[in-house]
């Protein structure tokens, strides 16, 4: 096969071709590395680019099966990784420059175990800084572009995975979520980002090792390869203490069964907390007819979601003081305006705004979980609009109606991070501007399988791999 058709080859035919010895690790990453070297500085995807680094580890690899070494799971498989996560000698800035030139001493655990399973790493992608926001730009290394529309946003926070992933510049992609950091990207370029249950994929650094907010987890250009990621990726670890222990191979098994036929499947539309562009709006509910063929019992339903806007700007304000107050004696000047207004409305809290908010949020768990025990699954578009212009931080208004701020427009991703859902965004069709759009698939509690079946399901009777971006000028 072509230097390009390897780089769009998917990870588990990857891990097959290197175990059958038709292609090499080494074969693998110089293509995938000549590629990023012709594509990124079209479209930023990569911060910081690992070649030397991974060369040497592709040459080891390629060099395992012959001294009779264990195979990993992920055995010769480039891999990327956001700039929000340490990797041991490769630069690491969270978007900002206060880390502009930060290079860590050690791997976060996530890369750990990546590298454990013999994966690649290929280098950093681009983000906002620290994470805050969907449309990933930075005073650092400045905006990733949109592999299907240049002049449009690739979505965030883990916006250089996803465009990675769509232009071949590698066929798996770590990244993370707080409120739909890996399903907005995923949704804006054409590919699978998998917000998974808190604690499934255990995180370490971090200064909240307690926080159910944020999590860590895989993003693919298929269902298949989310899975395999996420098998290597999850499970207990003493340094994460709400990690919790799982049979990893379920995941691997789910997208080998896929499966529809049966499930109680709600259509969501905008949860009642959002408005959502009428076009997304319908390409969405027309993939729903596609479950339908697939034998899933279609009603139109929805949590009672009342409260979440309250919810989210209390625990977001809460996170950002928690993590980042600190900085701003010294920093205030050279750090984005939007996290520094999240901040200082966090610093503004009182004790009985957050005891109410955790309130709501309990009350809204109870009534979600009550909508479960009636459903298996629920669907809504991953994004309320398209692809927007890259220089708006944020959407100013969806069908007429003005947004906030740059979290009112994400409601939908963030009505499943504030009860601790597993939800996957999958592709589900493009607007008549040629733009792809996203559908997010969500289950009940710690439901990653039956998420994962209902993906595989879905991607099997409505491929999208094959689907490619123009290759930039």
């Amino acid at each position: 096969m072509s230097d390009t058709d390897l780089c769009f080859t998917p990870a588990t035919e990857l891990v097959s071709l290197v175990r059958r010895r038709k292609v090499s690790p080494l074969e693998i990453t110089r293509a995938v590395l000549a590629r990023i070297e012709r594509v990124n500085p079209r479209l930023n995807a990569y911060c910081t680019v690992a070649a030397e680094q991974a060369l040497g580890d592709a040459r080891r690899a390629t060099a395992a099966p012959k001294r009779g070494a264990r195979l990993g799971a992920l055995h010769g498989v480039p891999v990327s990784i956001k700039d929000l996560t340490p990797t041991k000698g490769i630069r690491t800035t969270w978007g900002s420059k206060i880390y502009e030139h930060h290079v860590p001493d050690e791997d976060g655990l996530i890369v750990e175990r990546l590298r454990a399973a013999g994966a690649i790493v290929l280098g950093k992608t681009n983000t906002p800084e620290f994470g805050a926001g969907a449309n990933t730009f930075n005073a650092v290394f400045g905006p990733t572009r949109n592999p299907w529309d240049p002049a449009l946003t690739c979505g965030g926070s883990t916006g250089g995975g996803a465009v990675a992933l769509a232009t071949g510049l590698g066929p798996l992609a770590q990244g993370s979520d707080l409120g739909g950091s890996l399903r907005i990207p995923a949704a804006f370029c054409g590919v699978v980002g998998f917000r998974t249950t808190p604690g499934l994929v255990p995180v370490h650094p971090t200064p909240l090792a307690f926080e159910p907010w944020p999590v860590q987890g895989p993003m693919a250009r298929t269902v298949a390869d989310t899975a395999l990621m996420l098998s290597v990726i999850a499970g207990a670890d003493p340094r994460a203490p709400i990690s919790y222990a799982v049979d990893t191979g379920t995941f691997t098994a789910a997208v080998r069964a896929p499966r529809l036929r049966g499930l109680r499947v709600a259509w969501g539309g905008g949860l009642g907390v959002t408005p959502v562009d009428d076009e997304v709006l319908a390409i969405c509910h027309r993939a729903m007819a596609t479950f339908g063929r697939l034998g899933a019992r279609i009603s139109d339903a929805h949590p009672d979601f009342g409260g979440i806007h309250d919810i989210v700007e209390v625990s977001r304000g809460l996170t950002m003081v928690a993590r980042h107050e600190d900085k701003l004696p010294q920093w205030r000047a050279v750090m984005q305006d939007n996290l520094v207004k999240n901040i200082d409305y966090g610093l503004g809290l009182r004790a009985s705004d957050i005891g109410r908010a955790e309130r709501l949020r309990t009350e809204l768990w109870h009534r979600v979980r009550a909508f479960f025990e009636e459903h298996d699954l629920i669907v809504t578009p991953t994004a309320a609009v398209p692809p927007f212009r890259i220089e708006d931080v944020y959407p100013k208004e969806i069908n007429g109606k003005p947004m906030r701020h740059y979290i009112e427009w994400a409601l939908l991703t963030y009505a499943f991070t504030v009860v601790g859902l597993p939800a996957i965004s999958v592709p589900c069709g493009f607007t008549r501007a040629g733009l792809p759009v996203g559908l997010q698939i969500a289950g009940g509690w710690r439901a990653e399988t039956s998420v994962l079946r209902a993906a595989a399901a879905f991607e099997a009777a409505a491929p999208w791999a094959h689907l490619r971006p123009p290759e930039p000028a």
